[in-house]
């Protein structure tokens, strides 16, 4: 499996979409601004998703796209999959030569990959847009927390530079010439 910029970007917009939609439609200028991707490559994507049935378009003023079931519904196998992105590692493996080939070390190979290809769709299939967007709230907090931190370090460190230099000042003042 290779995932191409065309499964990043989709699952980047589909998440894109389920952060800012709250319920109202998401216009694609807006996704396009947020996370640098091309409007023309985004409507794209949103054509294909559209049609895997993963978004719905809102049409008229206030229109965009908003997500067609719950962010819990939708995987990221399914979205890889409305774009076109090949999650089989064993696809190529099936091929004319595969029928030529015949040895042992084809065999396991293939069954190899096969297996793989089976773990990889499992491993996709159970994770949705909400996982991901639960995820991402741990990580804000963790983020903030970290950032909280740092700053009470650097205040602290800050305060304990000032207490040192008041208190170098004191004993050595700077720019007092002695004569």
């Amino acid at each position: 499996m290779r995932l191409t910029s065309k499964g990043r970007y989709a699952v980047r917009a589909m998440l894109d979409l389920t952060t800012h939609s709250n319920g109202n439609p998401v216009r694609l200028q807006e996704i396009s601004q947020r996370q640098n991707i091309s409007l023309h490559y985004l409507e794209q994507l949103f054509r294909k998703l559209r049609n895997g049935q993963a978004v719905k378009s809102v049409r008229g003023p206030g229109g965009g796209y908003v997500l067609a079931r719950s962010m819990d519904q939708i995987t990221v196998k399914d979205i890889l999959e409305c774009v076109g992105e090949n999650i089989n590692p064993a696809k190529d493996i099936l091929g004319t030569e595969a029928e030529q080939a015949s040895t042992v070390e084809f065999h396991l190979s293939k069954n190899y990959f096969q297996n793989l290809g089976v773990i990889m769709r499992d491993y996709l299939s159970t994770t949705s847009l909400g996982d991901l967007m639960r995820k991402s709230n741990e990580i804000e907090i963790e983020t903030k927390t970290e950032e909280t931190n740092n700053q009470a370090e650097v205040t602290n460190t800050s305060s304990l530079e000032n207490t040192i230099g008041m208190t170098s000042a004191i004993r050595n003042p700077i720019g007092e010439i002695n004569q």
